[in-house]
């Protein structure tokens, strides 16, 4: 653990840590990066658009991201 991690870096870290722990040697069944991303990308989404009370717009802002790619994002997780 490094001292000038947040909370969130902490966290991916250990499970990362403990994913390649339990493949015990073995390569993993898919590309790392993009799995760790589509398990972060959709709750982040969630939480961000349930912080601004659903407004798209305020949430592409707080995300960084441009509204349309958000629009894209949330149709294809499926987010309501």
């Amino acid at each position: 653990m490094k001292k000038d991690e947040n909370e969130i870096a902490r966290y991916v870290r250990k499970a990362l840590d403990d994913y390649f722990r339990d493949l015990d040697g073995e390569a993993p069944s898919c590309a790392v990066y993009d799995m760790v991303m589509n398990c972060v990308e959709k709750p982040l989404i969630e939480t961000v658009l349930c912080h601004t009370g659903g407004n798209q717009t305020r949430a592409a802002e707080l995300l960084g991201l441009n509204r349309n790619t958000l629009r894209k994002k949330i149709q294809a997780y499926g987010i309501k």
